[in-house]
C-alpha cells in the first residue's frame, strides 16, 4: 500500500503530464500497470519508481505516464461508428467538399493504430466512389512504444480476431511469422505522429472529422472542458467529432451538440448555438 504522499506525487504527475485522474480506489491499477515497469528498470517495488522520480528521472517519468495511459485498442471497435462513418458521414462529407475534394481525418489517443487503419480500410472499399479525392487520416498518442506499433502494422493473432472481418484480413494482411501485417499500400494511408492532447493542437492543421473516442473519461471535468475547446478550435463549422458510447459533451462544453439520431457523433457550435452541419437528413 502506497503512502498517502506517495499516491499523491503519482497521482499529480500523471495529471499534469496526461490529464489523466486516479482516485485511490483505483490504486489497484497501478500495481498491475507500473510493476512490469519496475522490473524492467530493476527496482523492487511503486516506493523506489517514486524515489527515483522525485529525483527528477525524466525517462522513467515518461515510461510511466506510457504505461498508465495505454489503452487497449482493436479494429472496428464497437462496429456502429464505423457504420456511422461510412453511411453518414463520409457521404455528408463528399457533398460538403465537392469542391476541394479533400477530407483530414484525426484519430486521437489512437495507441496502437486499430481505429486509424479501421477508417482506411473503409475508406479503401469505397475507392471507386472517392477517386480524385484525397483522404488524409493522423493518429496521434503520448506513448512511442505503441506509436512503432501502430507504424509497424503488425498485429498477433488475437488482435485481429477482435473485430476484423475474415475478409478484411484476407485482403488487407500478409502472415508474418505468428503475426499479420497491415498491407504497404493500406499503411501508407496513415501517419503516425506523438502528441499530447493537453498540448497547443494548433501545430496539428485543420480537421473534418476528429475521433476522439474513449479518451475523455479518463479526465476530470475542467480538463475535458478544456480539450473539447481545444478541438473545436481546430475544426470547420461543419465538422464532426466522434466520442464514446459512455462520453457525452452535455453539461461539459457548448462548442459541441449531439448529431440527430446519431449516437456518438457531435457537431461542431460556434457562440454555444447552431451548426454548419446540414442536419437535416443526417439522420437517415
Amino acid at each position: 500500500m502506497l503512502k498517502p504522499e506517495d499516491f499523491d506525487f503519482l497521482a499529480k504527475l500523471l495529471k499534469e503530464r496526461s490529464g489523466l485522474v486516479i482516485t485511490p480506489d483505483k490504486a489497484y491499477l497501478l500495481e498491475s500497470r507500473l510493476m512490469p515497469v519496475a522490473r524492467t528498470h530493476n527496482l523492487k517495488s511503486l516506493e523506489e519508481i517514486i524515489a527515483r522520480m522525485r529525483g527528477r528521472d525524466e525517462m522513467l517519468a515518461r515510461t510511466v505516464t506510457e504505461a498508465m495511459t495505454t489503452n487497449e485498442s482493436f479494429f472496428f471497435r464497437d462496429t456502429k461508428p464505423f457504420d456511422q462513418f461510412r453511411d453518414v458521414v463520409l457521404p455528408l462529407m463528399l457533398k460538403n467538399r465537392a469542391a476541394r475534394k479533400s477530407v483530414r481525418i484525426w484519430s486521437a489517443a489512437c495507441s496502437s493504430g486499430q481505429e486509424a487503419y479501421s477508417l482506411a480500410m473503409i475508406l479503401k472499399e469505397q475507392s471507386a466512389k472517392l477517386a480524385g479525392w484525397h483522404f488524409e487520416i493522423v493518429g496521434t498518442d503520448i506513448s512511442q512504444e505503441m506509436l512503432e506499433k501502430a507504424k509497424a502494422g503488425l498485429y498477433s493473432q488475437f488482435e485481429v480476431q477482435r473485430g476484423l472481418p475474415i475478409q478484411l484480413l484476407v485482403k488487407y494482411f500478409k502472415k508474418k511469422d505468428e503475426s499479420w501485417q497491415i498491407d504497404p499500400g493500406l499503411r501508407s494511408m496513415v501517419q503516425f505522429r506523438e502528441f499530447n492532447l493537453l498540448h497547443d493542437l494548433k501545430g496539428l492543421g485543420q480537421f473534418d472529422v476528429v475521433f476522439c473516442r474513449n479518451v475523455l473519461i479518463y479526465f476530470d471535468q475542467p480538463t475535458k472542458s478544456r480539450v473539447l475547446e481545444s478541438i473545436s478550435k481546430i475544426m470547420p463549422d461543419d465538422g464532426v467529432l466522434y466520442l464514446g458510447g459512455a462520453e457525452t459533451v452535455l453539461g461539459i462544453s457548448d462548442r459541441f451538440k449531439p448529431m440527430p439520431e446519431q449516437r456518438g457523433i457531435y457537431c461542431v457550435t460556434r457562440g454555444g448555438s447552431g451548426t454548419g452541419f446540414p442536419l437535416g437528413g443526417a439522420g437517415r
